[in-house]
């Protein structure tokens, strides 16, 4: 891990640019941290620049509470080299939407699957690195994201103690299945007129959670639409379970 940059934000809030094996990230830490932080992941769709200001505000909620927050750039985003079947996959899925069409599952798994694959193994190597710093003490939840990518976190990676997940993007069938093995305490939020997301197949895939303690949040509104008052309450559920 190599930090690229360094400020402090009007409320104390370290953030410091990284990248780690070109993979660019950013990691914020409480500005009056006197022990080391458990440390929280933000997951997001891609495209760090366009997401800083919905990510560094998560963040400085985090920092409130006394946790470090980090994010990395999904593969094939932002700044990072792009895939030609990833963007033959997009584009398939955007005409089934404009079209009105079911959204086929071969299309989902074109686009979905190698995602995961690729972007696991990166947030793990992120992990290893982040934890190796002082300033971070770990135990470690993960918040937001593509929920497919915070599946297969939930089930590989044992240092993720909780997670919160935003269901509002499309799931493999292949990985209902991995939600099966989720043991850890999650909290899946829903925006229950999310126009681009199948609502019966996030009310499914919450069914199909392994976890004795899942609570779902449905809340009234569009994909934008997450009420302020879910964060406070993201909070609290990561203060139950990594402090």
């Amino acid at each position: 891990m190599r930090f690229t940059s360094e400020q402090r934000l009007d409320d104390g809030v370290g953030e410091r640019g990284f990248t780690l094996d070109e993979i660019p990230g950013i990691l914020w830490t409480p500005g009056s941290a006197s022990a080391p932080a458990p440390l929280i992941l933000l997951g997001h769709p891609g495209g760090l620049h366009k997401m800083y200001p919905r990510l560094v505000a998560r963040a400085r909620q985090s920092a409130a509470e006394g946790f470090a927050a980090a994010t990395i750039e999904l593969p094939w985003s932002g700044d990072r080299p792009r895939s030609a079947a990833a963007e033959e996959a997009r584009a398939d899925l955007r005409r089934a939407l404009e079209a009105g069409e079911p959204v086929d599952d071969e299309i989902v798994d074109r686009l979905v699957l190698p995602l995961v694959e690729k972007a696991v193994p990166e947030w793990r190597a992120a992990l290893d690195a982040l934890l190796s710093l002082p300033e971070i003490g770990g135990p470690v939840g993960y918040a937001g994201g593509v929920i497919a990518i915070g599946i297969r976190l939930a089930v590989v990676e044992p240092r993720i103690s909780a997670a919160l997940l935003f269901a509002g993007s499309f799931v493999p069938r292949a990985l209902f299945e991995e939600a099966r093995e989720v043991t850890i305490p999650l909290q899946v939020l829903l925006q229950w007129d999310d126009e681009g997301n199948d609502r019966k197949m996030a009310l499914d895939l919450f069914d199909a959670f392994g976890t004795k303690e899942k609570t779902l949040h449905a809340n009234m509104g569009g994909h934008t639409g997450v009420p302020q008052f879910e964060g406070d309450d993201g909070n609290r559920f990561f203060g139950r379970h990594l402090k």
